[in-house]
């Protein structure tokens, strides 16, 4: 593997593949030392950008965070999009890529809904090998890697712990680490063009 960027490089699992693969150039939007700053709303912000081979795409955010369904949408389809285009124009052939459990493009709930929609327009795009990574609740530290509170995480995440032996594995909360790690190892095995792991394959995989 050569020059792979991460998009969403300051996330849970952002910064865990960014850990696994500290030569990758880390996109973010805002500056961190060590990173790139780009602009998801303007293509040209990645022309500078050395040539990746592969590209893994971890960027999301909640609806409370985006205050609005559009600009919800700007992050978790568009700037997904822009950001997939350009590697592949620029000669990526292998994908990675985080989207949720449950995407479903023909969903009636807005957030799967749009999940689904941005897994079917990146598959659209023809990469050799793309693994779309569906994960349960991410269990991580958002405090020490700056990241705003998600209320409603931290309380579902309080309420699980100490459940989760009981929880199937699909709906288990699942260390962020693990899913990169996962994402990683599944992106240079042999397989079909298109592979989809759902929170219990992961799991597995992507075991320390």
């Amino acid at each position: 593997m050569t020059t792979p960027w991460i998009a969403g490089a300051t996330g849970l699992v952002g910064r865990a593949l960014w850990a696994q693969l500290p030569d990758a150039v880390a996109l973010v939007r805002r500056p961190q030392a060590g990173a790139v700053v780009v602009d998801y709303g303007r293509p040209d912000s990645f022309a500078a950008l050395p040539a990746p081979s592969h590209l893994f795409i971890a960027l999301g955010t909640t609806m409370a965070q985006a205050g609005s369904q559009a600009a919800f949408q700007a992050v978790d389809f568009d700037a997904v999009l822009t950001v997939a285009r350009a590697a592949r124009d620029r000669g990526a052939t292998h994908c990675g890529m985080v989207s949720a459990l449950g995407a479903d493009a023909r969903s009636g709930v807005f957030y799967t809904r749009v999940k689904g929609q941005a897994e079917a327009a990146v598959i659209a795009l023809g990469f050799e090998r793309l693994v779309i990574a569906r994960p349960s609740l991410l269990d991580g530290q958002r405090k020490q890697l700056g990241q705003p509170h998600r209320w409603g995480e931290a309380l579902a995440l309080r309420l699980t712990r100490p459940l989760a032996p009981l929880i199937p594995a699909r709906w288990r909360p699942i260390a962020a680490d693990r899913v990169a790690r996962a994402l990683r190892l599944a992106l240079d095995q042999p397989g079909p063009a298109v592979r989809v792991l759902e929170s219990a394959a992961l799991r597995t995989l992507g075991a320390p």
